[in-house]
């Protein structure tokens, strides 16, 4: 098949729309439902995050997106006791390698990811599948699906769930073309290997680069390569925790992604792991209630008469000094850009949220001051001279 007709394009109003190859056939095929214009941008730049994800890594990968961007990417590391409840896998259910990346990847912007397009490396299993189940998604592509794994998704969405497979061997053109306004937009596509000979360009007094690090700012750049630019990820064990995606400013791109980074950090202490939630209340609305508990606005759920709509008892209030100590515990976070850091701010920010490593480009006029902050705090930085935008 070299062409397929979508229902609209970006909105309702754009019609007619499709997808077509003018050379071959199209590398996927949809094996249930009927996926949408926006359906397919994100699980072709998902497929790419993945595939790369795992070549670099060797480990099995998911991301979890959203117009056009990841809300979440992760490789398949095992999941503590603690993630497996903040994750809401903590049921007793054997979890795959495969199942552990979508759990890392769907839960860490838990908010973002709802009504997720999924993209997984490797053929979906029951177990990945099964987490898929309960959460609200609009689709899946991956290279592959176990019998049972199908059976699963397919009876999601009253049976209308949007299943993509991919041609693992699929290899695009090295061009590729835009038509904007009329006007044909033609470029190399960004084949650009991301391994560890990106990283031998530290900057910073401190020289120490761990493997976990080295690790994490492969994924790190990675992530960034498929994310609407401007674009700042905060990675830690194998998994963002934080991405701020297409913002004018460098800064805002700091800032939204480490305040994400610290609501994740945040659902682990203890004050959220035992908020006493009322056991009719869904997901989707205690993920809700727990970003306003842990942010300023928390009398919209615990003011008198509302509080009662969420939990069995009133919860105590997570003070701004509470939170501020919690998050101080956080560690051991490397914070990727896909372009320089004007600013010193940016660090300043990165910092506050746990950041022990940072890689990005440089070559700003005020690399000096950016590497003095990092010394500061006794950072390591890789200035790696490579730019991910992507739009």
């Amino acid at each position: 098949m070299n062409e397929l007709t979508l229902k609209y394009g970006c909105n309702p109003n754009q019609q007619p729309a499709r997808v077509f190859m003018e050379k071959g056939s199209l590398p996927f095929t949809v094996v249930n439902g009927r996926p949408g214009y926006i359906n397919l941008l994100d699980a072709l730049n998902g497929w790419q995050l993945v595939r790369e994800l795992k070549q670099a890594t060797n480990m099995p990968a998911a991301t979890s997106f959203k117009h056009v961007s990841p809300a979440g990417a992760a490789i398949g590391r095992p999941l503590s006791e603690t993630l497996k409840k903040v994750y809401f896998v903590d049921d007793g259910a054997e979890l795959s390698p495969l199942a552990c990346a979508y759990a890392r990847a769907r839960g860490a912007d838990r908010m973002s990811s709802f009504g997720d397009f999924i993209s997984l490396s490797d053929r979906c299993d029951k177990a990945t599948a099964l987490l898929i189940k309960k959460e609200v998604s609009d689709g899946i592509i991956a290279p592959g699906y176990d019998d049972d794994a199908l059976e699963i998704l397919k009876a999601k969405k009253k049976g209308n769930y949007c299943i993509l497979q991919i041609e693992e061997s699929y290899k695009p053109e090295p061009a590729e073309l835009r038509r904007v306004f009329g006007v044909n937009f033609e470029q190399q596509a960004n084949n650009l290997k991301i391994d560890g000979s990106c990283l031998d360009n530290i900057v910073t007094e401190n020289k120490t680069l761990s493997k976990e690090e080295r690790d994490n700012m492969l994924i790190a750049m990675i992530i960034l390569k498929y994310t609407q630019s401007n674009s700042v990820c905060y990675v830690k064990d194998g998994q963002a925790v934080g991405i701020g995606a297409g913002q004018q400013s460098r800064i805002h791109c700091t800032r939204l992604a480490g305040d994400k980074a610290d609501k994740w950090w945040l659902r682990q202490s203890p004050q959220v792991l035992n908020l006493p939630f009322r056991a009719d209340i869904k997901r989707p609305e205690r993920d809700n209630t727990i970003d306003v508990y842990t942010g300023d606005d928390y009398e919209d759920v615990l003011a008198d008469g509302v509080w009662q709509q969420f939990f069995t008892e009133k919860p105590s209030v997570f003070t701004r000094e509470e939170r501020k100590a919690w998050i101080a515990k956080n560690s051991d976070v490397v914070v990727g850009s896909d372009a320089f850091f004007p600013f010193s701010d940016n660090i300043e920010r990165a910092h506050r949220s746990g950041a022990k490593a940072v890689v990005q480009p440089g070559g700003s006029v005020r690399d000096a001051d950016v590497i003095a902050a990092c010394d500061r705090y006794k950072m390591v930085m890789v200035m790696n001279k490579i730019r991910l935008f992507h739009h």
